[in-house]
């Protein structure tokens, strides 16, 4: 599900408060998202409306920061970690997005946006680092063909990259008591 299905694809979604609590609501209540393990809420970088409605009204397991290793990207990502501890969601930890760049004529590996930004950051938050998601063709063009690289490549490194992330995710949510 995705707010792109409730307004029209060319339309921005500029709400704030009680319009992004609306519709944060409608998302979570008139959705039948049938039996669920997992609700994973995939938000914006920052710290705004979206941000603390979600953290303030509904019951949050964990926050994963997902971050580019470049400075720009990792002061949003401190600010993000910092806001989540601030209202008392557990960070659970850090990812590193577009981590690295393998030619794929040559093999050659390439750190476009910086090589450990998000591992230096992680150690100043004393959080850990879940895992690195590669920048690769294949997960562009399998997300963009609505087949992502877990489902149409599971053997690949890069849907490795996800599995791996995700079994680090679970592995650190705290199971509600029975």
């Amino acid at each position: 599900m995705s707010m792109g299905f409730l307004i029209d694809e060319t339309a921005p979604v500029v709400w704030r408060g009680l319009m992004v609590m609306s519709a944060i609501e409608k998302l979570l209540r008139q959705v039948d998202w049938g039996q669920l393990d997992y609700l994973v809420i995939d938000m914006p970088p920052g710290t705004g409306d979206v941000q603390l409605s979600v953290s303030q009204n509904i019951p949050v397991a964990g926050a994963v920061i997902i971050s580019t290793p470049q400075d720009v990207a990792l002061l949003d990502a401190r600010k993000g970690a910092e806001m989540f501890r601030k209202v008392h969601v557990p960070v659970l930890g850090l990812v590193q997005n577009m981590s690295v760049f393998q030619c794929p004529k040559c093999k050659h590996e390439t750190h476009i946006f910086g090589a450990d930004g998000v591992r230096d950051l992680a150690k100043t938050l004393g959080l850990d680092v879940l895992g690195d998601i590669p920048l690769h063709v294949n997960i562009r063009e399998t997300c963009d063909s609505g087949q992502p690289v877990v489902i149409s490549q599971p053997q690949s490194d890069a849907a490795k990259a996800y599995l791996k992330i995700a079994m680090e995710i679970v592995r650190r949510l705290q199971v509600p008591p029975a």
